[in-house]
């Protein structure tokens, strides 16, 4: 099968990256439930309120401490103030938590929705790995940011602003010291910041690339191990891990900076504290119960701050994901719904003028003319590279032709929606890809509607797969395995046809379909496609002449032009390439004797 390829589609603009607005955009977007949100927010201002009148209590005890003035009411107030505190807090915590899960799973969602119908140009050009690291890793760590960080977030700075205000209430000199600390702090943490973006945004990409790698190396083990290579990919394994590594290392020497920072500036904050409050003290300016009431609320300054500090060493992260995240949801998709249905399928399909071109690159089909007339067999042979996967992408518009027209009868088939028009098309390539599953799954994959067991086993008999089905313990709920691994080419290429015969295609597309099979898994799935080919518009990509001998027309491509046309007589006859390809296929075999069909094409070459 040949390999195509895709330059990179264009880019919508968007904000510059890095820009927080592209995080509240992303996070509007999956519309999180308001009143919850705003019940969660209500339980943070409460608890966080009970926590900034507790010191104000201890304050009221130390200076009018004395067994005699405490009573079970003061005792049980305490108490019903902590439980009121801790009853809050939890409801917040899970609020915020519950709003943080809804909005990573509609982001998930959207993602998903949005792979599903991304064009055939973006798997091109973006590896795998890659794409499942932005739908795994990149929404985690928005997920992180919101689930765990941002509940400590709100609090911590309600946390701090109420007790500031407080503090600014009982004496505004000592409050006035204490904060000039904070921007001391401030110098470095602003530039620490920055660097753990950028260690994250870093961080991430290797992420993603590891990823691919193992998804890459994991699917074709069987290679790996064919071609001893596991010594390799080792290698590459571990030069992957080791780029983590090295990010991680990055990332925790900031961390190993922010963390003994912030405790550097509690204990100079509490130096100053017990050290300018005991001299104003000593002076009357201040009770012992306001000093305590001042350690307590620089606790709940201090504490949240470290809180704080988290919430935007994550938000930074979080801010890296978002970039490669907006660009998936942007990037242009497939419209599967726009357009007419197809009415008529029994028209000729006419390919006219057709030329195509990846971006910046060479072309691949030139100035290509034809016509297939409905229920006929057309056959595209040539050498490889010429174009042929390419033409059959366009026929099912997975890339758009960069000139000329194919149409269907008088119309053009851009005018029919993607979902009608795939849907009067059946292919059967080389590769028959699987899904992991069952044979019936597999078999009933794509089919609008519910399948009975009768419409099952007709398609399976008509494509000779029930006779090695009927031979498995668990018969049509055997498991195929990854990619139909548990299978041989010819049980997976007879389940593919199968799977064709059940949708019941109008147009039939052939890539190949038996070129990988031994000779006696051939004979069977031949059958089998004389059977899905009964009546229907069939185009068949062939390298092996042997298979396309009796079409009802022979298109012969080179280097992405039609060079010759015909029957399989008419090229012998006229085209000299053709002619050299039929002679070379008509060689002895490895026992030193002509094969049948080697001798029905000498026969056909004397006639000539």
């Amino acid at each position: 099968m040949e390999h195509t390829s895709q330059a990179l589609p264009e880019q919508k603009e968007r904000p510059s990256t890095g820009n927080w607005r592209l995080f509240i955009r992303m996070i509007r977007q999956t519309k999180p439930s308001i009143p919850i949100l705003t019940i969660a927010i209500i339980m943070s201002v409460a608890s966080t309120l009970i926590g900034l009148v507790i010191p104000l209590f201890t304050k009221n005890l130390v200076d009018g401490f004395s067994l005699s003035s405490l009573s079970f009411s003061q005792i049980a107030g305490i108490a019903i103030i902590f439980i009121v505190q801790t009853v809050a807090s939890g409801l917040s915590i899970y609020l915020l938590n519950r709003i943080g899960q809804q909005i990573v799973a509609a982001l998930r969602d959207r993602l998903w929705r949005k792979l599903l119908v991304l064009p055939v140009t973006y798997y091109d050009n973006n590896r795998t790995g890659e794409t499942i690291s932005r739908m795994t890793n990149d929404t985690g760590v928005v997920k992180s940011l919101i689930a765990e960080h941002m509940t400590s977030f709100f609090t911590g700075i309600l946390s701090v602003i109420g007790s500031v205000a407080v503090l600014l209430y009982l004496d505004w000199k000592m409050t006035a010291v204490m904060l000039g600390v904070i921007p001391l702090a401030a110098l470095f943490l602003v530039p620490l910041g920055r660097q753990m973006f950028k260690i994250s945004k870093g961080l991430q990409d290797e992420t993603a690339s590891f990823t691919t790698l193992l998804t890459q190396v994991l699917s074709e083990i069987r290679l790996v191990k064919s071609s001893n290579a596991e010594s390799r990919e080792y290698t590459n394994g571990k030069t992957g891990i080791m780029n983590l590594f090295r990010f991680g290392l990055k990332e925790a020497k900031v961390q190993a900076i922010i963390a003994p920072l912030m405790f550097l500036v509690m204990m100079m904050l509490l130096v100053v504290i017990v050290g300018y409050g005991g001299m104003r003290v000593s002076s009357g300016a201040l009770t012992a119960g306001e000093l305590v009431a001042f350690i307590l609320y620089l606790i709940q300054i201090v504490m949240p701050m470290s809180q704080i500090t988290t919430f935007f060493t994550q938000f930074q992260k979080a801010i890296g994901a978002t970039e490669r995240i907006i660009d998936m949801l942007d990037a242009d998709e497939e419209d599967h719904h726009s357009g007419k249905s197809v009415e008529r399928s029994n028209l000729p399909i006419v390919v006219e003028h057709l030329g195509f071109a990846y971006k910046n690159g060479e072309p691949i089909l030139r100035d290509v003319s034809f016509r297939v007339e409905p229920g006929t067999v057309t056959a595209i042979v040539g050498p490889s590279g010429g174009g042929k996967t390419t033409l059959f992408s366009l026929l099912e518009r997975y890339y758009i032709p960069t000139d000329g027209t194919i149409q269907l009868g008088e119309t053009a088939i851009e005018t029919f929606s993607l979902q009608s028009w795939r849907s009067q098309f059946g292919y059967v390539s080389q590769e028959s890809p699987l899904i992991a599953g069952s044979i019936r799954y597999n078999i009933c994959y794509g089919v609008d509607g519910d399948v009975t067991d009768e419409e099952l086993e007709h398609a399976a008999a008509m494509a000779y797969v029930d006779t090695f089905i009927r031979e498995l313990p668990e018969g049509y709920d055997t498991e195929v395995g990854e990619r139909g691994i548990k299978l041989s080419g010819g049980q997976r290429q007879r389940i593919a046809i199968a799977r064709a015969l059940l949708r019941d295609p109008k147009i039939l597309m052939l890539d190949e379909a038996t070129s990988s099979l031994d000779s006696k898994s051939e004979v069977v799935v031949q059958e089998a496609l004389k059977n899905l080919m009964n009546g229907r518009t069939t185009l068949v990509i062939a390298h092996r002449l042997s298979t396309v001998v009796d079409a009802d027309q022979i298109l012969f491509i080179e280097k992405g032009t039609i060079t010759g046309s015909g029957t399989h007589q008419e090229l012998l006859a006229k085209h000299k390439l053709y002619r050299e390809f039929a002679t070379q296929q008509l060689q002895l075999n490895e026992y030193g004797t002509v094969d049948s069909i080697t001798a029905e094409l000498l026969d056909a070459s004397r006639t000539r």
